[in-house]
């Protein structure tokens, strides 16, 4: 089985050109990234291959342009979600 990874996001319209990487890690440390997301009602996507490129930028860092699209997806489909069961 492979180990666990994760990686959290952040992008503040007013503050950020982009998300930025504000943690990452594998094993414990995505299992404790996970737990502190749910406990704070943070949505989580699961994206394998995306995990694995964002896994290789530094803490801190903006995500590479070539990574617009992919993350523009994640976040829309965070939004969907979150107006939904605001609304549903």
């Amino acid at each position: 089985m492979p180990t666990k990874k994760a990686v959290a996001l952040r992008y503040e319209q007013q503050y950020d050109k982009a998300p930025r990487v504000v943690a990452k890690g594998a094993g414990a440390v995505a299992e404790a990234i996970l737990k502190k997301a749910s406990e704070s009602h943070v949505s989580i996507h699961e994206d394998r291959d995306l995990v694995d490129a964002l896994m290789n930028l530094e803490l801190d860092s903006v995500i590479p342009n070539e990574l617009y699209a992919v993350v523009a997806e994640v976040l829309a489909f965070v939004y969907r979600a979150k107006s939904q069961s605001e609304h549903g």
